[in-house]
C-alpha cells in the first residue's frame, strides 16, 4: 500500500535521457513553472536517437533517416520558437524503391504500373484474390504482421516486397511480430487505383502519409533542434550524468560515479528493459516481462563522396539481399551543410541503415566496403567518384520491435513502473514504434510535464490513474 506523501509544488522531478522526449518534458516543466528538476544524459551530447555528428572530413550525419513532420501542434510551435523561417529547408518527399533494375515509386503498393509487366499483373492479381474473397475484414483481425500482409496485400505483393523488405528492417520474420502497431505506417492499396495504374489510365499520386513534405535544419542535422532547445534550459541538463541504479522505494536515481539523486517523480527515456533491469526492487514477473521485449541494431554507415550532388530524391529503399542496407538517405539534398563548406558541387552524401538482430555482431570495415560497391553498382553515385569520408555510427537501440508477446509485456511493467513514480516514455521508454517518432516523443514529453503539474490526462500514453501521479502526492 502506497500512502498519499504531500509535497507541494517543491516535488523533484527527475529526468533520465535529453533526447526529444526528456528535453520537451524539462521545457515543459519550465513553462509551467516547476523549478526543482534536472536532465541526466548518460552520453556527452544531447538528441538521443535523434542527435547527429560531424566527422573528421566535414561531412554532418544523423543517426539514421530523421525528417521534420508533426502531427501535433505542440510540435510545431516548439519547432517556431527554436528555429526562424529561414534556418529550415522545405522538401517535397521523393522516394523509390529498388525492384531489380527498376526504381519503383513509393509507397510500392500505389505504383504497381511501373513494375515489369509480369510482375504488376501477379500483384494485381494477389490483391484482386483478397478484395474479392472479402480479405479486408481479416486484415483487421489478424494477429500477426505477415497475415495482416497478406490480408491486405496479396501475396504475390508480399512475396517481392514487405516480406524482403520488413525482415531487413527488424530482422525478425513478420509472422513473429503483431499487427496492432500498423496504424498509419503501411499505406493503403486500391483495387481500383492498382488496375488503373497498371493499365496506364492514372498516374499515381505520391503524397500518401505524413511525411510528404518535410523540413529539415540549414545547419548542423536534426540534432541542431535539440541542441537549441537543451541550450535554452541550461545548466540543468547534465551530460555525462549515467544512471547505473534506482531505488524505486526510496526513490533514488545512483549515477556511474556514484552520485546519489533524489526524486519524488521520475521520468525516463532509458530503454525500458535497462530500466527494470536496474532497478532492484522490480519483481521477478516484471523482469521476466522486460526479458521478453525485443529490440534491433542499425549501423548507419555515411558515405561522401567527391562527386556533386546531383540525384533529387530524398532516400531509397532497398528490400532485397544483394544490398545490405534497407535504406539510403540522400543526405546532402537535405542541406548542403551536410557537405565540408555546403559545396554540393564538389561533394554529395549518402546515409545508409543496416539492421542486425541485437545480439549479432558485425565487422565495421566490411559492411562500409559493401555499402560502397552497393551504392556505386545502384547507380547512386560514379562508379569512379572518389570516396572523400566513411563514418560508421553503431545505434544498439534503433527500432523496438512489435513482437506478439509485446504488448502483455508492457501490461506486466508498465503499471508497477507508475505505481512507484516511474513515468517512463519516449521510443524505448514505451517500447511502442507506432508512436515512436520524434513528434510523438516531444508529445509525450509535454504531456507527462502537464500531467506531473496539472494532473492533465495524457493523449498517447494510457494513464487511468492520472491523479494519483500528480505534483505533491505519491501512490
Amino acid at each position: 500500500m502506497f500512502l498519499p506523501v504531500t509535497a507541494g509544488h517543491d516535488d523533484r522531478i527527475v529526468v533520465l535521457g535529453a533526447g526529444p522526449c526528456g528535453l520537451a518534458c524539462a521545457d515543459a516543466l519550465r513553462q509551467l513553472g516547476h523549478r526543482n528538476w534536472v536532465v541526466l544524459e548518460a552520453r556527452d551530447t544531447v538528441g538521443g536517437l535523434a542527435s547527429s555528428v560531424v566527422d573528421e572530413e566535414g561531412f554532418t550525419w544523423d543517426l539514421g533517416g530523421h525528417v521534420v513532420f508533426s502531427h501535433f501542434g505542440e510540435f510545431d510551435r516548439l519547432l517556431a520558437e527554436l528555429f526562424s523561417s529561414d534556418e529550415l529547408l522545405v522538401h517535397d518527399r521523393s522516394s523509390y524503391v529498388r525492384f531489380g533494375n527498376r526504381w519503383v515509386p513509393y509507397p510500392f503498393q500505389q505504383h504497381l504500373g511501373a513494375l515489369p509487366s509480369l510482375d504488376a499483373l501477379a500483384c494485381l492479381a494477389g490483391l484482386a484474390a483478397v478484395r474479392l474473397r472479402g480479405r479486408a475484414d481479416h486484415q483487421r483481425a489478424a494477429d500477426d504482421f505477415e497475415s495482416w500482409l497478406q490480408a491486405a496485400y496479396g501475396t504475390p505483393m508480399v512475396e517481392r516486397f514487405f516480406g524482403p523488405y520488413n525482415t531487413k528492417v527488424w530482422s525478425v520474420a513478420p509472422r513473429e511480430m503483431s499487427a496492432g502497431w500498423v496504424a498509419e505506417r503501411v499505406a493503403p492499396a486500391s483495387l481500383g487505383g492498382a488496375l488503373a495504374t497498371v493499365l496506364g489510365l492514372r498516374r499515381p499520386h505520391s503524397t500518401w502519409g505524413p511525411n510528404a513534405t518535410f523540413a529539415f535544419p540549414t545547419h548542423g542535422g536534426t540534432g541542431e533542434v535539440w541542441r537549441r532547445l537543451a541550450a535554452r534550459l541550461g545548466d540543468r541538463v547534465h551530460t555525462r550524468a549515467r544512471a547505473v541504479a534506482i531505488d524505486a522505494e526510496e526513490r533514488r536515481v545512483v549515477l556511474a560515479g556514484r552520485e546519489v539523486v533524489d526524486y519524488d517523480h521520475l521520468v525516463t527515456t532509458m530503454p525500458l528493459d535497462q530500466l527494470v533491469a536496474c532497478t532492484a526492487s522490480a519483481p521477478d514477473q516484471v523482469r521476466r516481462a522486460a526479458a521478453r521485449l525485443r529490440h534491433n541494431t542499425v549501423a548507419m554507415v555515411g558515405l561522401g563522396y567527391r562527386a556533386p550532388t546531383m540525384d533529387r530524391r530524398s532516400w531509397l529503399y532497398f528490400p532485397h539481399a544483394d544490398v545490405p542496407f534497407y535504406r539510403a538517405t540522400n543526405f546532402s539534398k537535405y542541406a548542403p551543410a551536410n557537405v565540408p563548406g555546403g559545396d554540393t558541387s564538389a561533394y554529395c552524401s549518402w546515409m545508409t541503415e543496416t539492421s542486425f538482430p541485437a545480439d549479432q555482431s558485425f565487422e565495421p570495415e566490411a559492411l562500409t566496403r559493401s555499402c560502397d560497391e552497393a551504392l556505386r553498382r545502384h547507380g547512386l553515385v560514379p562508379e569512379q567518384a572518389p570516396l572523400a569520408s566513411a563514418h560508421v555510427e553503431v545505434i544498439p537501440y534503433a527500432y523496438p520491435v512489435p513482437t506478439l508477446a509485446r504488448d502483455q509485456a508492457l501490461a506486466e511493467i508498465t503499471p508497477w513502473l507508475e505505481a512507484h513514480g516511474i513515468h517512463s516514455r519516449g521510443r524505448f521508454g514505451t517500447w511502442r514504434y507506432e508512436i515512436g517518432n520524434m513528434d510523438h516523443a516531444v508529445k509525450m514529453g509535454i504531456d507527462i510535464a502537464h500531467r506531473l503539474v496539472t494532473g492533465a490526462a495524457e493523449e498517447l500514453v494510457p494513464t487511468p490513474h492520472r491523479d494519483a501521479a500528480m505534483v505533491g502526492s505519491r501512490s
